[in-house]
């Protein structure tokens, strides 16, 4: 037998995409909040590791036996490694005034919008960088005060005389450009 498909209630369109609407918006409030405990997490650990390091004056030898012994206490846990505990360590040290204060899950907000990163205070903005990213800004970016990009090298000794010589000189582009400001 073959069913034969009914009509469908009037209204029912639109109720459909609103429940899947709404399933969307759960799952990426469910996907931050994961990601806000476990940068978190990473930010405690940090803290954790530089407390201890302070007090009982442990060097960066721990770090590698520490990586061990979770991998064997927790050896379903990925994201536990030498390399990942030195990055929480170096996290916490480039944030050691943030305030991360615990979310409870009952709080989530009620309207499905996620605000935009430039509405989040410090902790927020920390917390809805996925981890990947807080690592690669960590090791690109290793000193703020320095200027990036500047260089001292000259075009001019590399190119040959007949081409140097028909370019304008750096007075000669310096005085066009003011020309055109006045």
């Amino acid at each position: 037998m073959t069913e034969v498909p009914q009509a469908l209630p009037l209204g029912y369109a639109e109720l459909l995409s609103d429940i899947k609407q709404r399933v969307r918006h759960a799952q990426t409030r469910a996907v931050l909040a994961v990601n806000a405990e476990l940068i978190r997490l990473y930010w405690d650990i940090g803290a954790l590791i530089d407390k201890r390091q302070k007090q009982e004056g442990w060097g960066a030898g721990v770090i590698p036996r520490l990586a061990r012994d979770l991998h064997n206490a927790l050896p379903e846990e990925k994201g536990f490694s030498e390399r990942n505990i030195k990055r929480m360590l170096a996290f916490y040290r480039e944030y050691p005034l943030v305030d991360f204060v615990p979310q409870a899950v009952a709080q989530s907000a009620a309207t499905p919008e996620v605000p935009q990163a430039v509405a989040l205070f410090e902790a927020q903005l920390l917390q809805a960088i996925p981890w990947g990213h807080h690592a690669e800004l960590m090791a690109k970016v290793k000193d703020l005060p320095k200027p990036i990009g500047v260089s001292g090298y000259e075009l001019t000794r590399a190119l040959p005389e007949n081409l140097g010589s028909s370019l304008p000189s750096i007075e000669e582009i310096e005085r066009e450009l003011q020309g055109d400001e006045a």
